[in-house]
Formats: C-alpha cells, structure tokens, sequence
C-alpha cells in the first residue's frame, strides 16, 4: 500500500487536509487517483515529513480520498477521510514514495454504550473549555454530530480532544471503542490537572 506517513495522527471516521507539493507524494497522489483512492496515514515519531529519513510508527489508518483539487505543477490540495486502521507489517523502498505491506486490523465488537460517550464528550468538553480559559483553543460547540454508533463516536471524540500525537496514536491503538473511551477520558483528567495549576497560577 502506498503510505505517507505525518506528523499527525488520523483517525477513522474523520477528515484530513492535506497539501501535497513533495513530488513522491505528487507520485502517490496521482497513482491513487487513478486506482482505488486509498493510502496510509501512519505518525512520524521522529523526524521530518518532508525528505525522508523519518521513523515512523507501526499501526495507522487508511485514508480515502473525498476530494482533489489540483492546483498546477503537480500539486494538490486533498480532503481524506480514515476509513480503518493498519498494521505495517513491513516497510518497503521509498521508491518512489513510501510502500509497506500491511494488514488490517479489526475491530472489537462492542454494544452501545450512551453513557461512556456521554462521559468522554464531558471530558473532552471540560479540557477544551480551560485551555479556552487559556486561550489556547476554542472551546466545544454546545451541539454537533458524533456520528452513527459507538465506534465512530469514540473516534469522533478522540479527533476533538486536544491530546498530544503520541497520546492520540495511543488512542488509535485501542481496538475496543468502549476501553477507548476510558482511555481518552484518563488522558483528558490528566491534562485537566495540568491545565488547572496554569490557570491557578495566572490567578494568583
């Protein structure tokens, strides 16, 4: 599968921008357009997107392409979409852009479960509203769309949380949707203690 790895995390059932002017990833960009429209996301840890030499994670995310917008000299402007996570089962050239194997890997069933969404968007609204606070991010809008069903919840909620790219790809990591939500709700408690003492600081 064609790959591009980042220095973001995405998460199935949610959207990715991106900018496309390095040629290897003209290369993949048109490659994909003409074929299934599917490619890799996984998160560089260490390194740069641009030039290669990066190391990359492990597990990531199939992105499709929604939209292309071509704006001359083989540059792109995509909209994607993560439609389910990968294992890298093993990294081939950079040739000539980034290939590996992979596998998918499955879900976990699991039932509804209203009352771990309804913690998780409390969560992820209370971290939001103080980093607000500190002008530092926007706070949740009252209302808007989960989606249908735990799964695309769970990512949904993980997407809006202002976690770092290394809790967020631990996040993607959790197959279950419900032990997912606990995770994110432990990392939002966290980060809250963290943000509490700024604020309590700012006031004193």
């Amino acid at each position: 599968m064609a790959m591009f790895p980042l220095s973001t995390v995405l998460f199935p059932d949610t959207e990715l921008a991106l900018q496309v002017f390095e040629p290897r990833y003209q290369s993949l960009t048109e490659d994909c357009l003409a074929g299934s429209g599917e490619f890799g996301v996984v998160l560089i840890a260490r390194g740069s997107e641009v030039g290669g030499g990066d190391q990359r994670v492990g597990v990531g995310t199939v992105a499709h392409i929604e939209q292309a917008s071509p704006h001359g000299a083989g540059r792109w402007t995509l909209v994607t979409k993560g439609t389910r996570r990968i294992r890298v089962t093993k990294w081939l050239a950079d040739d000539p852009y980034p290939l590996a194997t992979v596998e998918d890997l499955p879900g976990v069933a699991s039932g509804g479960d209203e009352a771990a969404v309804g913690r998780a968007l409390s969560a992820v609204r209370r971290t939001r509203g103080l980093l607000s606070e500190l002008g530092r991010a926007p706070a949740l809008p009252g209302a808007f769309e989960l989606g249908d069903g735990l799964d695309a919840a769970a990512w949904r909620l993980c997407a809006l949380a202002p976690l770092s790219v290394f809790d967020r790809q631990a996040l993607l990591e959790v197959g279950d949707p419900t032990a997912r939500l606990d995770e994110l709700i432990g990392l939002c408690g966290a980060l809250d203690e963290d943000l509490t003492a700024l604020l309590a600081e700012g006031l004193s």
